[in-house]
């Protein structure tokens, strides 16, 4: 045993002598890169120098601010003669939400009159009943009966006029989800 390890560090030596680096392939590419002709690099390109900017809007309002009161929005001429929202009243809650955001999650009667209980996307909880604003086109309910919610939209005709459109908003398992659209 001894010998056997005495021979160890002669043996590990041969072996490693037996490791010579192939370098052929790298010489040869080092040759071949030195005997290619350098091509020289361009000298930066020279620029001339601009005028500074001057911004003559800073008395202007900023686009990014909302209007004063004193400031009038340029809004199309209402046609007389054709269906219009009522843009005077005050928004309700459900206004600002599409309908596909809504989601009926009961429905309930109290003194004789039926309300609904709308799951809105954000989590919360509102209580309608017929007449009622729901969605963002001015939908008015009209009937509540059945588990469904029956109600009425303006919609933009494109030529300053509305017409309307009935739809219901039915009970689905998930805001979102409906079918409603």
């Amino acid at each position: 045993m001894n010998k056997l390890l005495n021979l160890s560090p002669l043996f590990v030596l041969f072996l490693l002598a037996g490791c010579e680096p192939q370098m052929d392939d790298l010489e040869q590419f080092l040759v071949e890169v030195s005997n290619t002709p350098q091509t020289g690099i361009e000298p930066y390109p020279e620029f001339e120098t601009k005028p500074a900017f001057k911004y003559s809007a800073a008395q202007l309002r900023s686009p990014f601010q909302r209007l004063r009161s004193n400031e009038v929005a340029v809004t199309a001429p209402k046609l007389l003669n054709c269906l219009q929202p009522d843009t005077k009243r005050g928004k309700m809650a459900l206004e600002k939400y599409g309908i596909d955001a809504l989601a009926i999650h009961g429905f309930f009667t109290s003194m004789g009159k039926t309300f609904a209980v709308i799951l809105t996307n954000d989590g919360s909880l509102h209580k309608v009943t017929v007449g009622d604003y729901i969605g963002l086109f001015f939908g008015r309910i009209t009937k509540i009966e059945n588990n469904t919610i029956y109600y009425t939209e303006l919609l933009p005709d494109g030529t300053g006029c509305w017409k309307e459109k009935n739809s219901k908003l039915t009970m689905s398992s998930d805001t979102g989800e409906n079918n409603n659209v």
